[in-house]
């Protein structure tokens, strides 16, 4: 079966052309809860009680459990849906049931029964597995990659993607937030999970008592859509600009780039430019280098503070002459 995008099973389920067996992976919790929740809409609301099922695995820890749970599990998606065109069973924590702690007779059979289920899905209903990391060398997993609809939840593919991310991670966090103001944290951050992420942890600790997140906030709190120039600090490093240089820091950062990052493109430049450019400060520099990246691994001070300190190092010098 295929991968598919979250925005893609979504538009399956508007549809109402689900596939029979879906496995939602991923590190984004948020997400991957937010999209099992939204297959209860193939049923109608005054319906789902009687066709929407919920099932959790994660104590299924041993053989009998397992052997229950399983059970459970086959017999909700055989169950034909009651005045509704299909039954939606929903196994959150399912790595439990696919990667069993220990190993029984009872077990055995148990995962023997389910495999069944996946090479036979039931044609009316739809499995919804939820899981954590996966052993990719089990046969499980290898079964669920030929029979189930793969969903790698955390990928975001354009901007409806974005705003759907911004405003679940908001409501997970117990807020509210205007639709203009989802508009402009996507537009800003593009698709980059790690700055939609940071940028809305920054707006709800700095709305943090306010009825709503608005876009007066996000103007107020959130950095320009894109970097320019991604070796802009770099660049000014090299062109002896100190306060530039800083000004190119601030923007990476609150971008959300990695202060290892950061340091890897400061060491290469160090590396690279500073024997034609500064030879007379090489040996500084490298020091200075060596110095920052051993602060960072002991959490000496905050990241930044750090680095912005060798910034300042580094754009202090004057370019060698020809």
């Amino acid at each position: 079966m295929p991968v598919a995008t979250p925005s893609k099973v979504r538009a399956q389920i508007d549809a109402g052309n689900p596939d029979p067996i879906y496995l939602l992976v991923g590190d984004d919790e948020v997400e991957k809860s937010a999209l099992a929740g939204e297959f209860a809409d193939l049923v109608d609301e005054g319906l789902r009680a009687f066709n929407v099922e919920r099932i959790h695995a994660g104590e299924m820890t041993t053989g009998e459990r397992l052997a229950d749970g399983v059970g459970a599990i086959v017999a909700a998606a055989r169950t034909l849906p009651m005045m509704s065109p299909r039954r939606v069973v929903v196994v959150s924590q399912a790595d439990a049931l696919l990667m069993p702690k220990r190993e029984s007779e009872a077990a055995a059979r148990a995962l023997d029964e389910f495999e069944k289920l996946l090479n036979n899905p039931e044609p009316l209903s739809v499995l919804v597995l939820v899981t954590g990391a996966l052993d990719r060398r089990s046969r499980l997993y290898k079964l669920l990659l030929k029979q189930a609809t793969v969903v790698e939840c955390g990928a975001i593919a354009d901007q409806a993607d974005a705003e759907r991310w911004v405003k679940n991670r908001v409501a997970a966090a117990g807020g509210q937030i205007d639709p203009a103001a989802t508009r402009l944290i996507a537009q800003r951050a593009g698709t980059d999970v790690q700055r939609l992420r940071g940028d809305v942890d920054r707006l709800l600790l700095y709305t943090l008592g306010k009825k709503s997140v608005t876009a007066d906030d996000v103007r107020e709190l959130v950095g320009p859509a894109a970097l320019q120039d991604d070796w802009a600090l770099t660049n000014a490093i090299e062109a002896g600009q100190g306060g530039e240089a800083l000004r190119q820091l601030a923007l990476l950062v609150d971008a959300g780039a990695a202060p290892e990052k950061v340091l890897g493109q400061l060491g290469w430049l160090v590396r690279s430019k500073f024997p034609v450019i500064a030879p007379s400060r090489l040996a500084a520099a490298v020091d200075a280098v060596f110095r920052t990246d051993t602060d960072l691994k002991r959490s000496a001070a905050e990241s930044r503070v750090l680095l912005e300190r060798l910034v300042v190092e580094l754009s202090e010098r004057k370019r060698a002459q020809p």
